[in-house]
């Protein structure tokens, strides 16, 4: 027989507000730590662990061999999972608890020689990394199979993204910060390693509740047909013929690329390149700091470590609320010009207003608050659609083949996800230390010059890469109800 969701229309399997953020709290979860690793391992790995930021580049860059070869063997495993809670559901139950700890991991530093703590890095990191697969990959694909309806995936995608946002908000916010609170020490100096592990282990424990809010609040609907066979083979001889898929794994790339040099190094902009007198009159003017003394939280003569970390909170945080309206206005933008045309402005944008940032003065803080504002609204046109695009191109997939598959769809793209950081964050080590840069003293000029490029210039490329590929994508806003009335007909003659 049919299962009831397989029998519902489409206009039927409208999600309720709260599947959509039960749904959206797992990126939450995963943000929590995520947005720590893109904007903080870096400078962890250099400031506090003590490795060089070549060391660190090669680290990441040797993990990103290793997703290449879990990456897709955990799509196999994911789309051939069958248990009662369905497919992907139950690997986010399964991997709650192990990604917290292995996140803790990441940013304790041990007592070891040198030696041992770069093995211990190489183990923690790419260990986290494999548990991010077994969780996030199948996550991803939830929302593949949560709905047909097409409008409520980019819906799904916007809460999820929201959500994400959310977790954004309070890491960027408060890690930096969190991380000098909890590693002063008695004479006011900042025990960096200590304040990371307690940091890291309060995000660790509110994710893993967040998983299995997830968990609990999700369903499985769409089904590949019983009688489907497929072999390994063929699953990736469909993934090499599916055009828009290749379009959205090389976008994919470049994206986090761009995001994860980007990210990593602005935190080394506001610790040696802006001046600090800019930074505290920016929490000056912004009645920031009135408060935060008013709290007891920075001293009526806040130190250098207070002025960085939460000027940098500012920066941050304004960047994300501006984000969230982006994501907000995402569906809009979708409707009126279509998933592709939306990505593209919203690309363009950014791409636009980050060349401006090499150009600031040590003193132009306020000016790089406000570019990212505009630019992280772009930003936020297109987080969501990256995602529903996703589940787009596994209907594309089964409408083309009349094979589904679609956590190998997710895999793919997930592992560019990840690709794209480990690059995007070895190029930011490896520019740091072709430029000279050395931790936990004044930079150099020429160090500087570095720092600024990767918050500008450097990052912006990969950008305007992805608005090139964009224009190559052939799934329009016809296709996709077109794949969507056809699939649905299709569906209905499926017998469970």
């Amino acid at each position: 027989m049919q299962t009831e969701s397989q029998k519902l229309p489409v206009e039927s399997q409208k999600l309720s507000v709260v599947e959509k953020v039960g749904y959206g709290l797992g990126d939450a979860s995963a943000n929590l730590i995520f947005q720590v690793m893109m904007i903080l391992q870096m400078i962890f790995y250099t400031d506090a662990f003590g490795i060089t930021p070549l060391a660190a580049g090669i680290l990441l860059g040797v993990a990103r061999i290793w997703d290449g070869i879990f990456d897709p063997v955990m799509g196999l495993i994911a789309d051939r999972t069958n248990t009662r809670w369905g497919k992907f559901r139950p690997w986010i139950l399964w991997t709650a608890i192990p990604f917290g700890v292995m996140a803790f991991l990441c940013f304790y530093t041990p007592k070891f020689s040198n030696v041992g703590k770069l093995l211990y890095a190489y183990i923690t990191y790419i260990g986290f990394m494999t548990i991010y697969s077994m969780n996030n990959l199948p996550y991803s694909a939830l929302s593949g199979v949560a709905t047909s309806d097409i409008g409520d995936r980019t819906s799904l995608s916007s809460y999820r993204q929201t959500c994400a946002m959310l977790a954004g908000v309070v890491v960027q916010g408060l890690a930096m910060p969190l991380v000098a609170h909890f590693g002063k020490r008695l004479d006011g100096t900042v025990d960096k390693a200590l304040g990371y592990k307690w940091t890291i282990g309060i995000f660790s424990i509110i994710g893993i509740f967040l998983f299995f809010i997830t968990f609990i609040t999700t369903k499985e609907r769409i089904k590949p047909d019983p009688k489907q066979k497929t072999s390994v083979g063929q699953d990736f001889a469909d993934l090499l013929k599916n055009g828009p898929w290749i379009i959205l794994f090389l976008l994919t790339i470049f994206i986090f690329i761009t995001l994860a040099m980007r990210g990593g190094d602005i935190a080394y902009l506001f610790t040696y390149y802006f001046d600090k007198g800019a930074e505290l009159a920016v929490l000056q003017s912004s009645r920031l700091l009135s408060v935060l003394q008013f709290l007891h939280i920075v001293s009526a003569e806040p130190n250098e470590t207070d002025i960085i970390s939460w000027s940098f909170s500012v920066f941050s945080v304004s960047g994300l609320i501006a984000t969230i309206l982006g994501i907000i206005s995402s569906k809009w933008f979708a409707i009126r010009m279509g998933k592709r045309n939306a990505f593209i402005l919203g690309l363009a944008t950014i791409t636009i207003l980050w060349v401006p940032f090499y150009f600031l003065t040590p003193t132009a803080v306020w000016p790089a608050i406000i570019l990212q504002l505009f630019a992280q609204f772009g930003y936020g046109i297109t987080a969501p659609l990256l995602w529903a695009m996703m589940a787009d191109v596994a209907d594309y997939s089964e409408w083309m083949t009349g094979r589904r598959a679609t956590a190998i769809v997710f895999a793919a793209v997930v592992f560019g996800l990840k690709a794209g950081i480990g690059v995007g964050g070895a190029i930011g080590g490896w520019i740091l230390g072709h430029y000279g840069y050395m931790a936990n003293v004044a930079q150099s000029e020429r160090a500087l010059i570095g720092i600024r490029l990767t918050a500008s210039i450097f990052p912006a490329i990969p950008f305007g890469i992805g608005v090139i590929l964009l224009l190559l994508y052939k799934i329009n806003k016809p296709m996709e109800l077109q794949m969507q009335n056809e699939l649905t007909e299709r569906r209905k003659q499926y017998k469970y």
